[in-house]
């Protein structure tokens, strides 16, 4: 679900059950388009109740932050424990606020219509004591969001981004101009609709009906429509509907009661304030959030929160998270796939070379005839035809005339011999090279599943220690400061799993954590996790063997897979050459299972 005008409303109604009756202790802005706000609350307000680990009531919260962002790509508003620490010297807004803001009283905190914007009505008293109405006015609107400062009379005082006119023909937001949202698009608030007007909207034109919604109503996202369109039954994407030619009924009139119908129910949540934050996961990975229940999203497995602040900040940490990893990662991850690209045009060139050598034996058929035949074949000759003894075809053999049939025999065996040998040399550079593709394939794949800088840490330390990097002075004091932890899983039936997570963590959990009847598995032929289930003795089940194998499959290069192979066998049956790369295992005694590469049925451990 996206920042929209619904999810807006839900975190007003939190902050409006929270904030109300507040004065404004501390502003701050830690970054150029952020706020934080220190708000101590009445004491009459609702104030957070927080619990030990033991259940107990704590102390009333007394203190809120509230933090809010206009950024372009990122624009957010909700309540936070957490602080960020601001510039030694306060920017200039944040210094305005201060002065007209500090020790003020907020008295209403509003949204117009189900817009992307939310009022914050402060009161405090001016220099000489008089007491004056102030407006922060914090508009959500992706790339045009912006945090603007207005007098009681709707005048801009000042705002986070100044919006001149040669960067906006709709309107300037520059001080002392007056406020007023741009009405550069039309659109209903769904909260006063009528049947009438719904279905005068959504027929009018014949695009999609989910897209109809969306472009006809203010604060409705396109993932909500698309949800409405679901509950009613209707494909959102495909369908039209359109009004008859005598402009009287919609055709499918009875589809368009049934979409009114779930509209009005999704509206009457926002009315009625009865939200219920959610985060949808698939694989232990945030994928959506959403303040009411989503159909749509009924296959995903889902969290509650007791508060939008705390979805919201959950959500867009767990997001935040996976993008600063690929922002850290990606030089190692460009080495790589440059390392990669190499070897294996190395490894086709190679290829070429042998299919080449495969002549090899042609000539030395040749020499073969020439010793037998060769005696009859005048010196000088240009060629001799004989009959290969093997197909019994005629063979044309050229000759180089200033040498005798012997000596053009021998010139054939050394020509066969030395291909010979180059095919064997070749064959043993093609088995080094492709070692070296796959275990450049495991760390690319152990880069892809790093969730932490520690795990990045222990990958480069592999790096430099197969030579693929070089050590920079400053990074031999980072060496062996932190370590990360392999993945430790709990099956449905209560054996605990281990995965690896680069090639050294699946050296260790395999030839360290696990014992000899413990079960090792691992996606077939593809580059991926060590899965080592600790049987403990007993006798696993159907279902762990499934679950063990689902994460090696899920944990490898083969995800994006409907299904995957996967081998196991017991740690015993695995043994690790000399000298063989990081991670790298032989095994001749195993099974095989195919499956779909999924987390289901297992919790993960801390």
């Amino acid at each position: 679900m996206a920042f929209d005008g619904i999810t807006i409303a839900c975190i007003v109604k939190e902050l409006r059950e929270n904030l109300i009756g507040g004065r404004i202790a501390k502003i701050a802005q830690p970054e150029r388009d952020e706020l934080i706000l220190t708000i101590k609350t009445n004491p009459a307000a609702n104030r957070v109740m927080s619990h030990d680990s033991d259940g107990k009531k704590q102390k009333l919260q007394s203190q809120r932050r509230l933090f809010i962002s206009a950024d372009a790509s990122l624009p957010l508003i909700y309540l936070t424990d957490k602080n960020k620490p601001g510039p030694m010297t306060a920017p200039g807004f944040c210094m305005l606020l201060r002065k007209h803001l500090n020790s003020g009283r907020i008295m209403d905190i509003s949204q117009p219509g189900l817009e992307r914007i939310v009022h914050i009505h402060i009161s405090h008293s001016n220099e000489m004591g008089d007491r004056e109405d102030k407006v922060l006015i914090i508009e959500i609107m992706g790339k045009h969001s912006n945090i603007i400062f207005t007098d009681g009379q709707g005048t801009i005082i000042d705002s986070i981004k100044h919006v001149a006119q040669n960067k906006s023909s709709l309107r300037e937001v520059l001080p002392g101009r007056p406020y007023f949202v741009p009405e550069s698009i039309a659109k209903v608030s769904p909260l006063t609709t009528i049947f009438a007007e719904f279905q005068a909207l959504i027929t009018a034109k014949a695009i999609p009906v989910f897209q109809a919604i969306y472009t006809n109503y203010s604060g409705i996202s396109p993932i909500v429509a698309q949800e409405i369109c679901f509950v009613a039954g209707i494909d959102g994407e495909r369908e039209v509907l359109l009004k008859n030619e005598d402009d009287s009924e919609a055709i499918l009139a009875s589809p368009l009661t049934e979409l009114y119908d779930a509209f009005s129910t999704i509206i009457g949540i926002v009315k009625g304030g009865d939200f219920h934050p959610t985060i949808y996961f698939i694989d232990n990975q945030a994928r959506g959030f959403a303040v009411f229940p989503m159909t749509i999203y009924a296959d995903m497995a889902a969290v509650s929160y007791d508060s939008a602040s705390e979805m919201l900040e959950k959500y867009y940490q767990s997001r935040n998270a996976i993008a600063r990893m690929k922002q850290k990662s990606a030089d190692l991850r460009k080495t790589i796939q440059t390392l990669l690209k190499r070897e294996r045009s190395k490894y086709d060139l190679q290829a070429k070379q042998v299919e080449d050598s495969e002549e090899r034996d042609r000539f030395r058929i040749y020499g073969e005839l020439l010793n037998t035949y060769g005696h009859d074949t005048p010196t000088g000759a240009m060629s001799m035809t004989a009959k290969d003894h093997y197909s019994g075809e005629d063979i044309t053999i050229a000759l180089d005339p200033r040498l005798s049939t012997g000596e053009n025999a021998k010139r054939y065996f050394e020509k066969y011999a030395k291909m010979k040998r180059t095919a064997t040399a070749l064959a043993e550079q093609m088995e080094k090279v492709k070692e070296q593709i796959v275990h450049l394939e495991s760390i690319a794949a152990a880069i892809e599943i790093a969730t932490e800088e520690e795990d990045l840490t222990e990958i480069k330390e592999e790096m430099i220690a197969c030579g693929y990097l070089r050590r920079k002075s400053s990074s031999s004091k980072d060496k062996g400061k932190s370590k990360s932890r392999p993945l430790h899983f709990m099956s449905s039936d209560g054996f605990h799993i281990h995965v690896g997570k680069n090639n050294y963590q699946n050296e260790e959990i395999t030839f360290k954590l696990a014992n000899g009847g413990d079960w090792w598995f691992h996606a077939k032929a593809a580059a991926g996790s060590h899965v080592i289930v600790s049987s403990g003795g007993r006798e696993l089940s159907d279902r762990t063997f499934e679950e063990a194998a689902a994460l090696a499959a899920y944990y490898s290069n083969n995800r994006p897979q409907e299904k995957v192979e996967v081998d196991y066998t017991e740690r015993k049956n695995l043994k690790k050459p000399n000298g063989a790369m990081p991670g790298y295992v032989i095994y001749h005694t195993y099974y095989s299972m195919v499956v779909a590469p999924n987390l289901n049925g297992l919790t993960q451990i801390d």
